[in-house]
């Protein structure tokens, strides 16, 4: 048990918290959409801070973030919950824990030894990843702070619903982060996800507003977002309202959890939607969960080479030198390239 932050009394013993955009109005004994934070004779409480259930060091490029320290290791933690409610969830066991009724499972890992950690494991940052990092944000919080204050990165892995003031909050601390763009309209978010678009699109403004650096994913489900105009609609608002310079990647999807009966994602359709990124203006689109195809690699914007070679998590040859193309001069943007 640990008090929350970003919540408000409300009337007749209710709270009000303001951590996500679904903004829960908790009643006494009730707990919040993630499932994880509950209203106890007026006082909201997290349920999982310091109680880890996954950590693993892991490549910075399976967040996917490849414009983040390209090459460098990430220690990677969770707790249960998640405030969505994802079809497709590759980590619906633990994302969904706290709807089956089972106690909140996880082990004790305070923030300290996660640093400790990470450290010794030689890792560049640490990812807040697997479920939603917005319902363990406390937790997330005071490890950032202390990874900080030791050199160390932090990102999130993330659905991309956290309020304003709460991103603001952790920004000091928080280096970058893999947004998930999962759809391009609000029926898609309402029947797949449990939320809004709306949300996304507004979050994703809060994190170029201060300065986090952001890279966008979208899981192309089949018969559900790989329209052409989700996709158009997607790589416009990238371009327009994030910056060309943004990484968008377009993942391939493979039936799991309550999406086992759709079909998984063709190579062409990865192929399309990153044309269609480039031909709105994007200047890095990058083919996932199809390694060896060659849609992993950072091609220079300018001259078209290859400055940044992966096949699947493994690096290859970096032609980049100072955050510069190694051929021809130009701007590669990101961090630690």
């Amino acid at each position: 048990m640990h008090e929350a932050r970003f919540w408000d009394k409300a009337a007749e013993g209710k709270v009000k918290c303001s951590l996500c955009r679904f903004r829960c109005l908790i009643a006494e004994g009730q707990r919040g959409v993630c499932g994880v934070r509950e209203n106890r004779e007026g006082v909201l409480y997290t349920l999982v801070y310091g109680r880890s259930i996954a950590e693993n060091v892991d490549p910075i490029e399976k967040k996917p973030l490849f414009h983040y320290h390209p090459g460098s290791k990430s220690f990677s933690i969770a707790t249960v919950g998640c405030n969505f409610r994802c079809l497709h969830c590759q980590n619906a066991d633990i994302s969904q824990w706290p709807h089956t009724g089972r106690p909140i499972a996880g082990h004790d890992l305070p923030p300290a030894e996660i640093v400790r950690r990470a450290k010794a494991a030689g890792c560049r940052s640490i990812a807040y990843t697997y479920t939603e990092p917005t319902i363990f944000l406390e937790y997330a919080y005071d490890t950032a702070a202390l990874a900080s204050r030791e050199g160390i990165g932090n990102v999130f892995v993330t659905n991309g619903y956290i309020t304003p003031e709460a991103l603001e909050a952790v920004a000091p601390f928080l280096d970058a982060a893999n947004v998930d763009l999962k759809g391009f309209s609000e029926k898609f978010y309402r029947e797949v996800a449990g939320a809004t678009l709306q949300g996304v699109l507004d979050s994703l403004k809060e994190y170029r507003r201060l300065g986090i650096w952001i890279e966008v994913t979208t899981l192309i489900i089949p018969g559900h977002n790989d329209g052409e105009a989700d996709l158009k609609g997607i790589a416009r608002f990238i371009a327009d309202e994030l910056g060309a310079h943004v990484p968008w990647h377009v993942t391939a999807f493979y039936p799991t959890y309550k999406m086992i009966a759709s079909p998984p994602t063709p190579a062409a359709t990865l192929r399309k939607a990153r044309q269609i990124g480039i031909d709105a203006g994007l200047r890095y689109v990058y083919e996932g969960n199809i390694p060896g195809e060659g849609g992993e690699n950072t091609f220079c914007p300018a001259c078209g080479k290859v400055v940044i070679e992966r096949c699947g998590f493994r690096l290859g040859q970096v032609r980049t030198e100072g955050g510069k193309c190694g051929f021809c001069g130009e701007k590669i943007e990101g961090i630690g390239l």
